[in-house]
């Protein structure tokens, strides 16, 4: 995790498909559309005609988010 965002800080993007994105926030399909929707989670990128992408950079702040915000609770 520490490497991903090390290599987003120095512009070396990766991007994530839906399913490494579900197996890593632990949501499934429908939670994580209904989040964008409602403006908390990220909207994927398109990536070509047919497929779209997280910026794995974007993932792991909104990890972190969701972290900080479970301490203050």
């Amino acid at each position: 995790m520490v490497e991903q965002n090390e290599n987003y800080q120095k512009g070396l993007l990766s991007c994530s498909r839906l399913p490494r994105v579900q197996a890593r926030v632990g949501l499934s399909r429908s939670a994580i559309y209904e989040l964008i929707a409602k403006g908390q989670f990220p909207r994927p990128i398109k990536l070509s005609a047919r497929a779209v992408g997280w910026p794995d950079g974007d993932i792991d702040n909104w990890l972190r988010q969701r972290v900080a915000a479970s301490a203050r609770s």
